[in-house]
């Protein structure tokens, strides 16, 4: 009897390490946030993983969606009418990260990131999923009677998690970080699960951790227009974001109005057709691309480096490929396309 005492540990702790050490195996599902399909990739060493990762992962996007939506009644159309109202008003912990991290990057560009413009994109028709929106541009009188009123995220007072604005006219919309800082908080979900192996892809804009298997992940560069204008492997983490003037906008007859607009002006930028950002996380990467965007071909060099981005490309309105020393060595073009890397 007491050999098989001892047999049964030994039996038992002998199937934990085989269970241990079952290799991991690729797993996928999409779910949908913030108008577009959240795809997820990961590696995980059985289905029970997997499947509480993405339970958790659809959770928690659906509270994101709830509590960030510009336009959809939620927790930050409160914030905005409390901001309109000159009210101080309890928002949640994730939303004032966004706020003092905004505060930061719109500093830093000189606010050509701004998310305090609501009223502006709400004034262009922006606020809607449904692309493109055809008919004429707000008056200019409209846009200049809002740009007047100078909305910042730097008029936004924080004292733990409520918010005040000193300038009634700012009216919070996140679309320039919101995907950035999901993506984010859902690669701080996988890790906290124990998964270490993953892509999190908003749409073409995406975090990767770890490898895929024994390589490294490669994602394709989403070219303008359509297509791809190249491919790059990502680091061991590594965020990579495109901002483009391509999917969304109004039109009127063969006149195109981009959704990205210029907070300094309200008009919408087109000097560039896409900017893409190699970032250390998603939030940094997804602002950098606005920001850059907005500052266009004369510009974007400065305001990268203000930003401390060093991997960095840019398209501008005739097809023609800029980038930085470090990007250009990370990224392999498509056969034929024109480029010039910049001096830093």
């Amino acid at each position: 009897m007491k050999r098989m005492t001892y047999l049964v540990p030994a039996l038992l702790l002998a199937l934990l390490l085989a269970a241990c050490t079952e290799p991991a195996r690729k797993h996928h599902q999409d779910i949908y946030i913030f108008g577009t399909v959240m795809g997820v990739t990961l590696w995980a060493q059985n289905d029970v993983q997997a499947q509480s990762a993405f339970a958790r992962l659809q959770q928690r996007f659906q509270g994101m969606h709830r509590d960030w939506h510009a336009w959809n009644p939620g927790l930050l159309t409160r914030v905005n009418a409390a901001f309109a109202a000159g009210e101080p008003i309890a928002a949640n912990d994730e939303i004032v990260e966004m706020v003092r991290r905004s505060q930061t990057i719109e500093g830093a560009t000189g606010g050509r990131f701004n998310p305090a413009i609501g009223q502006l994109i709400g004034l262009w028709g922006f606020h809607t999923s449904e692309y493109p929106i055809i008919g004429p541009p707000p008056s200019a009188e409209s846009i200049a009677a809002l740009v007047a009123t100078d909305p910042s995220s730097l008029d936004i007072e924080i004292d733990g998690t409520v918010l005040y604005s000193k300038n009634p006219a700012v009216q919070l919309d996140f679309g320039g970080v919101a995907k950035g800082y999901a993506v984010d908080i859902a690669v701080e979900i996988l890790r906290e699960l124990g998964i270490e192996d993953a892509i999190v892809n908003a749409g073409g804009d995406l975090r990767a951790i770890g490898s895929h298997g024994d390589r490294p992940w490669k994602i394709a560069v989403r070219a303008p227009g359509g297509g791809v204008i190249g491919s790059l492997e990502t680091g061991p983490d590594e965020a990579v974001f495109t901002s483009g003037v391509y999917e969304r906008f109004r039109q009127e007859n063969h006149q195109r109005y981009p959704h990205i607009l210029d907070p300094r002006t309200g008009w919408p930028v087109q000097d560039l057709a896409s900017v893409t950002v190699i970032a250390n996380e998603g939030l940094l990467a997804d602002a950098a691309a606005t920001a850059i965007t907005v500052a266009g071909r004369d510009e974007w060099e400065s305001v990268a480096k203000a930003l401390g981005l060093d991997q960095v490309m840019i398209v501008d309105e005739s097809g023609k490929v800029h980038m930085t020393q470090r990007m250009s060595r990370r990224i392999e073009l498509v056969t034929g396309t024109d480029f010039e890397v910049a001096d830093f």
